[in-house]
């Protein structure tokens, strides 16, 4: 990896700003009047138009698509209930940055490892031996997280960083959300968490039946498109709000389908294929910082007191969940690694003249 060492860091850092510069955009759309169900809904369908291409090139072009396993029923199901979890999780990240702000979002974000963590132990694909440090820190790393969670939602303090904006006559709901409205949004923002956790758990398993990722996000994002607009022909009853005008609206439907989810899903996924994920994901807390930077410029948005001390109660407990994972992944590639010297020096005894061949019986 130290050839692509820089190449690696820039396109964490362009992903991490993506999905910051994303929220923020989304928020300005939804406070000049569009709809927060629809959005996600043409954002979807433009994503997997933008991926029928390549999908049509990799399955009839690309010189191994012939060793995919057949599309089953049991793959289709497991797509499916993927576009659920990654639909709804979608609904409720955007209602809670609607209720709230970005910046609680993007540190809302870093409760995703504590979430996965707690239910890759409850689906077994997790073992906990309480002996162990790695354990005991990614178990302490997730109850600290979670209290951070507890402090930005309940608490939202007096602002620290004053509104300064260098746009003009913003929308005054902007610029302000009640102490309720906020803890709604985090609430909200934790389902989101929450959703994307059992995602990440199901996404890991499919993947090792059906390893084409290009595939797999063109039949989630479809899957997810039709969920969308089934859930917003029973919510949106007026039906001005699916016209698409020229506005910052279609910018962020545009923004997000291309950037943030076709451009940040292949900056990730290349990223870790060359770096691995822990690697990867220590740059999640930089998103905190690029969202209160943009948040500030672009919306006019105050830095409180409770968000400030969450987020670094969080980021805390994110790196403890990292660290305790990455002391495991130490710890079985040394013991891999002393199983396959023992295998070798076993190896080199069987072509020792001087051992016998058969030393008992």
């Amino acid at each position: 990896m130290e050839n692509n060492n820089w190449v690696v860091f820039v396109g964490m850092v362009m992903a991490i700003v993506a999905q910051a510069s994303n929220m923020v955009i989304t928020k300005m759309a939804m406070s000049n009047g569009t709809n927060k169900y629809i959005m996600p809904l043409y954002s979807n369908a433009i994503s997997s138009f933008i991926l029928l291409p390549f999908a049509y090139y990799f399955l009839f072009y690309y010189p191994r698509s012939s060793d995919l396993p057949p599309l089953t029923s049991s793959i289709v199901c497991r797509f499916f209930f993927l576009a659920l979890f990654g639909c709804s999780g979608q609904i409720f990240g955007y209602v809670g940055i609607d209720y709230s702000s970005p910046t609680l979002g993007t540190a809302m974000l870093n409760l995703i490892p504590a979430f996965t963590f707690i239910l890759a132990i409850i689906f077994r694909m997790e073992s906990v031996n309480w002996r162990s440090s790695s354990s005991q820190a990614k178990c302490l790393g997730t109850i600290v997280s979670i209290s951070g969670a507890f402090v930005v939602t309940l608490y939202k303090g007096p602002p620290i960083i004053q509104e300064f904006s260098l746009i003009p006559n913003l929308p005054p709901q902007l610029l302000s959300s009640s102490q309720s409205e906020w803890a709604l949004g985090g609430l909200f923002l934790a389902t989101d968490c929450f959703v994307s956790s059992l995602w990440y758990i199901l996404q890991a398993s499919t993947q090792k039946r059906y390893p084409a990722v290009v595939l797999a996000v063109l039949y989630q994002t479809s899957f997810s498109a039709l969920m969308d607009a089934l859930f917003s022909l029973i919510v949106v009853k007026d039906t001005s709000a699916w016209k698409l005008k020229f506005d910052m609206g279609l910018v962020a439907i545009l923004y997000t389908a291309i950037v943030s989810t076709v451009i940040r899903y292949t900056l990730i996924t290349w990223c870790v294929s060359k770096a691995g994920p822990l690697y990867c994901s220590m740059f999640k807390p930089l998103g905190i910082v690029f969202t209160v930077l943009m948040g500030a410029i672009f919306l006019g948005e105050s830095l409180y007191l409770g968000c400030f001390i969450g987020a670094i109660i969080i980021v805390s407990g994110f790196y403890g969940v990292m660290w305790g994972k990455a002391k495991e992944e130490k710890m079985e590639r040394e013991s891999c690694g002393e199983v396959d010297e023992a295998m070798a020096h076993g190896s080199q005894s069987l072509f020792d003249h001087k051992a016998p061949l058969l030393s008992n019986k």
